[in-house]
């Protein structure tokens, strides 16, 4: 499985917040081979920490209040698209700025979410991914609001396999991986992978995956 490793910085303007997160997030990972390792380059009330740690820094475990979200629209206008962000909220309106940031990638999960949740949107962040939990994104996310209208759409609907498909891709799991954990082929995977671009109208995995959170096909 994949073992590169989520370099996160953790923000929140609790201190039993932050010391909260990285227990959940060490803990999970540890040495157990099945999940990514991770190493917290920082904890933090602000952004400003990003000024003291190296330039490729970019993946973001925030748990907002109004300041940090003021300080994210402005450093992410300066970062060039380079910042990957999750966030955890319980009232999506906290969050309803992430869609139109100039970010790499972005997710949001629930305050409550698991150490297993948080793990698997931060590596799909670090795939370039947007993911997110569907109750969330559909009042923060436009194209997400008819969710139960947009897979009626589909041309064709999904498989079953197509789906496990879909939601590993999410996950930031490569062809082989995905291959080992539904004990299938690598080249079947590839065979999945097409039809879901096809089915979903997507010319990539990165596109495949925001069309599948847009049709509530995605769950995180």
């Amino acid at each position: 499985m994949n073992r590169d490793t989520l370099r996160v910085v953790i923000l929140s303007p609790a201190l039993a917040v932050r010391a909260g997160l990285r227990a959940l997030l060490v803990a999970e990972s540890g040495d157990k081979l099945e999940q990514p390792a991770v190493e917290i380059l920082a904890e933090a009330a602000s952004l400003a920490v990003l000024e003291q740690l190296p330039a490729q820094t970019n993946l973001l475990l925030m748990t907002p209040d109004a300041a940090l979200v003021q300080e994210l629209e402005r450093v992410s206008a300066s970062s060039a698209g380079q910042l990957a962000v999750l966030m955890l909220v319980n009232d999506p309106q906290d969050a309803q700025i992430l869609p139109g940031l100039p970010l790499r990638a972005w997710g949001l999960l629930p305050e409550d979410t698991t150490p297993q949740e948080l793990l698997a949107a931060l590596a799909a962040l670090q795939q370039d991914l947007c993911v997110g939990d569907p109750a969330l994104m559909q009042f923060i996310w436009p194209d997400n609001r008819h969710a139960g209208e947009m897979e009626t759409e589909l041309v064709e609907p999904l498989t079953e396999r197509e789906s496990e498909v879909l939601q590993l891709l999410a996950q930031g799991l490569a062809n082989k991986q995905i291959g080992l954990q539904l004990e299938i082929s690598e080249h079947t995977v590839k065979f999945h992978v097409s039809s879901i671009y096809a089915k979903l109208d997507a010319s990539n995995r990165a596109e495949a995956v925001r069309l599948g959170v847009q049709r509530g096909l995605i769950l995180i």
